[in-house]
């Protein structure tokens, strides 16, 4: 065990800070490959492209990533997959600078893919090594918000660069954001080991498919955030939205990219001084119940301003989804299998990403980018009713800080 020489709020500090570098790195980089083979081709299939050339490796290498997690230092590995993407960064920029064909840019992304599927549970199982169980619920909520506004600086940059700068240059920030975040991974001190399992349950991959669908309340959390950003995410949709719809430059598109998350920072700032949710899993059904709504709206709008605003609501009612399903995993999985949980969780929430923006691609493609936007915030809406009818023990889930682990 590494000695302990700085403070619980030091250390989630430097976790975020890592992971918000990660997230800004992939942000600036989604945002900037959307935006370039898009003006490249005007062609919502390749959208969709985007997204599913980064579903394959989550779907592959979710069994392999969680064991490797759970079997060696999840610290060194979330610091390798953080440098990775830096990796990725630069290889983009090279792909840009020779103007290379939209296939080596798929295959990049492919390999973006790869190196998320390790960090995605590397960093998340890490998380509870360094800070104290009673910590976890505020580290979540410091973490969304680093975590937002990364999502906003990222795009924003982009945006913004876009009209001074080629792609390239773009890119190529990613490589410096990569080695930053490795290294802050590289310098966290961990207070808690890996609890001990019996060498079966260790060599068992399916164990965190097992505890997930056994779960009666981790179960139907993933499953409204996994349909949820399947149907109703708009995101990879939003050049078209910008160019076709509202008909703004890059620096429109900017702003629309960084609204949704503007919307998540407001809402962690106000949730830190609001009281614990007395029934959080109700809470979370009407929350998703509302972002499938408001994503509707914004297909139905043709104002900047009031898809702006729609933006915001939908990432301010994601913050409150996603902070109770981080804090829900983590109290109730025990941290032997963590690893090969985190790496089901982490298909469920990487396919929905990124199969829900080829979905929204394929459906712009097929009904038009209007219906297409509609649609899908109301099948948000009618998967909220499901789950709300297939696991009632989700709207009666006790607040989350007495939540435990189950007993082996």
């Amino acid at each position: 065990m590494d000695t302990d020489r700085d403070t619980a709020l030091g250390r989630i500090l430097r976790f975020v800070t890592a992971r918000a570098l990660n997230t800004l790195g992939r942000s600036v980089i989604s945002a900037t490959v959307l935006w370039e083979l898009y003006e490249r081709t005007h062609d919502k299939l390749v959208l969709a492209g985007v997204g599913f050339v980064q579903v394959v490796p989550v779907v592959l290498l979710f069994v392999p990533a969680g064991a490797l997690v759970d079997r060696f230092d999840r610290r060194f590995l979330a610091t390798l997959a953080a440098a990775g993407t830096g990796v990725v960064g630069v290889g983009l920029a090279l792909a840009s600078a020779t103007d290379a064909p939209v296939a080596a840019y798929f295959a990049l992304l492919l390999l973006q893919g790869c190196v998320v599927s390790i960090h995605a549970p590397a960093a998340s199982s890490l998380l509870p090594m360094i800070v104290p169980r009673g910590e976890l619920t505020r580290a979540n909520r410091i973490l969304s918000s680093f975590s937002e506004l990364a999502q906003i600086s990222g795009p924003a940059i982009a945006g913004l660069a876009l009209v001074a700068f080629a792609p390239q240059y773009i890119y190529a920030v990613v490589g410096v954001t990569g080695l930053a975040s490795a290294t802050l991974y590289r310098s966290l001190s961990v207070i808690a080991r890996v609890q001990a399992s019996p060498e079966s349950a260790r060599r068992d991959w399916r164990v965190g498919l097992r505890f997930i669908f056994r779960s009666p309340l981790l179960l139907p959390a993933l499953t409204l955030d996994m349909f949820a950003v399947l149907f109703a995410g708009v995101t990879a949709l939003l050049p078209a939205i910008a160019s076709d719809v509202l008909h703004v430059g890059p620096f429109g598109y900017g702003i629309l990219r960084a609204s949704q998350s503007t919307g998540a920072v407001l809402m962690a700032i106000a949730g830190g001084r609001l009281p614990a949710w007395r029934r959080p899993g109700r809470v979370l059904l009407i929350v998703v119940a509302l972002f499938g709504l408001a994503t509707a709206g914004i297909g139905l709008s043709e104002s900047l301003p009031l898809t702006v605003v729609l933006l915001v609501a939908c990432g301010a009612l994601d913050n409150i989804s996603v902070v109770i399903r981080l804090t829900l995993e983590q109290l109730v999985v025990p941290d032997a299998i963590r690893g090969r949980v985190s790496a089901v969780h982490y298909v469920f929430i990487g396919m929905s990403n990124e199969l829900g923006a080829a979905e929204a691609g394929l459906a712009a493609e097929l009904l038009g980018l209007a219906p297409a936007i509609i649609a899908g915030g109301g099948l948000a809406v009618v998967v909220v009713g499901l789950v709300a009818l297939r696991w009632p023990a989700l709207a009666r889930m006790p607040p989350l800080a007495e939540l435990e682990p189950p007993e082996p």
